[in-house]
Parts: C-alpha cells; structure tokens; sequence
C-alpha cells in the first residue's frame, strides 16, 4: 500500500511539472516598436488588447478615468535625445505613457512613473508634461489595440492610437536643424570636411543655397566620379536659377551613371535635363 501511494505521489508530481511548463498564448501579446526619429530614435512598449466582441470606450475603458494605455504591464515610451511634446522640452529617458480617454477628447501624459497599472497607483505630481487629444472616429472597427509612428519627418512625428473606432495622436517634436547646423559649423573647422552631407542638408531644408552650391563644388571637386554628388549639385544650381549649370551637372551624371550601369540616376537625370532646356 505504502508502495502505491508513493507511486501515486511521484506520477502526481510529474503531472504538475509537465503543467507548470505549458505555454500557450498571451490574451494581450506585447509589442516593442524602435523609431528612428531626426538624429536618433524613440522606443515604445506596451501590450495591446482585443475587443473580443466588447464595448470598448466608456466600458472596458471607462471615460474620465486613467488607462495604462495597453493591458498586463505599464506602457512606457523612451526618448534617446530631448523631444518636444505640447509646448514643453522633454528629456532623453524612459517615461510611463497614459491616458484618459473621453468621448471626444483625450488626455494624454507622460510621467516618470514607469509601472502604473491601476489609476491607484497614479501620482499626479510626477507628471512630466499633458497634452489635450482629439478622438476622430474611424469608418471601421480595429479589433487588437495599437499603437504606430506615423507622418516622420526631419523634426516632428506622430504617435497613433488606434482601437475600436477610435483614433488619437500625439504629435511629437524635435529641434533637429539646430543640432544639425551646430555639426555643420564644428565639421567646417575640421580637414575631413562633409561637403556633400552639409550641402545635401542646406538644398532639402531650405538654407543658403548659395553655400550649398559652394560645397556641392568642393564635393565634386574631391570625389569628381560620384555620379548622385553630380546629380544634386545640379538640383541645385537649378533652384539657383543657373540653367547652363545645372545643366552642364546633370548631363556630368547622366554619363557617370551610364558608365556605373545604374540606370536610376540615367532617367533621373533625363528628366531633370528636360526641364533645363
């Protein structure tokens, strides 16, 4: 009899075992979205719910209340370099992100709390900063909760919340151009000079096009068989104005693409050369 129970005991204990090992699927799967964004990037993670058949807005996740935006852990968002949100400079650094969500208009904060689960937990004084959201409502419905980056640009992107028929955005900024043009004045200093990245930086954002026609020359001047250097120099000289120019560069790199066999820059050529003339 004692054998049997001992026998009993160990099967039992076997069956326990092979149970705390199952896995099956998350209810609300985690997601982790990396940013590039103006010199470096943002991070964001947070779980995301389904609706499975629920009301979502102003039952699942009541009105007026604080949500950790997402399901199981705290939804932190992390900054690599300083960002503006609202009218307010955030610091590089890992943050919580919450909500609270209205019918049409939602709260949005970032606070230095990174583990709020439960509205209990939620310190008001460690708010960072808050911003005031629309809620637009969407022709269909989005079953599992998400959350993307959306509309990147050089100095500003947005953060969407998508769930149910429910969309917000939280629109986030940098000062990127002064950082840039700081790199530009220290590298000007230095023997190893980026004429074309500084030039390149000066023809898309609408700065001295002059200077940047100077350094597109000293570009082509120091590696004179790169057909795309070649190809923006002429962009812009024409911007300039200076047809004959621009014209006299892209036809430069209409040959030097046609001798790299890279026929990208053969038609982007042409079609620049047919508005010249």
């Amino acid at each position: 009899m004692k054998k049997i129970l001992l026998t009993t005991a160990f099967c039992g204990s076997l069956l326990m075992a092979g149970a705390q090992a199952l896995k099956v699927p998350a209810p609300s799967t985690g997601q982790t979205v990396k940013q590039e964004f103006g010199l470096t990037s943002i991070e964001l993670n947070y779980s995301r719910p389904n609706m499975k058949g629920r009301t979502i807005f102003g039952d699942l996740v009541p009105y007026g209340a604080v949500w950790r935006t997402g399901a199981n852990s705290a939804t932190t968002i992390s900054f690599a370099d300083e960002v503006i949100i609202g009218d307010k400079k955030v610091p590089a650094g890992k943050y919580g992100l919450l909500t609270i969500p209205n019918a049409g208009e939602w709260t949005i904060i970032v606070t230095k709390q990174t583990d709020v689960t439960s509205p209990a937990a939620y310190k008001p004084e460690m708010d960072v900063v808050r911003v005031s959201a629309s809620a637009q409502s969407l022709p269909f419905s989005i079953e599992t909760f998400t959350m993307m980056f959306a509309n990147v640009s050089n100095n500003s992107i947005d953060l969407m919340m998508i769930w149910d028929k429910s969309a917000v955005t939280l629109p986030i900024k940098m000062d990127v151009e002064a950082k840039v043009l700081a790199q530009i004045d220290a590298a000007m200093n230095r023997d190893n000079r980026p004429y074309y990245q500084a030039a390149m930086f000066y023809l898309e954002n609408g700065k001295d096009l002059n200077k940047a026609a100077q350094w597109f020359d000293k570009a082509t001047e120091m590696n004179p068989g790169q057909y795309w250097v070649w190809h923006q120099k002429a962009n812009c000289y024409a911007k300039l104005g200076r047809k004959a120019d621009a014209l006299a560069a892209a036809q430069k790199s209409m040959e030097l693409a046609t001798a790299a066999k890279n026929g990208d820059y053969v038609t982007l050529n042409k079609k620049l050369i047919a508005t010249l003339k």
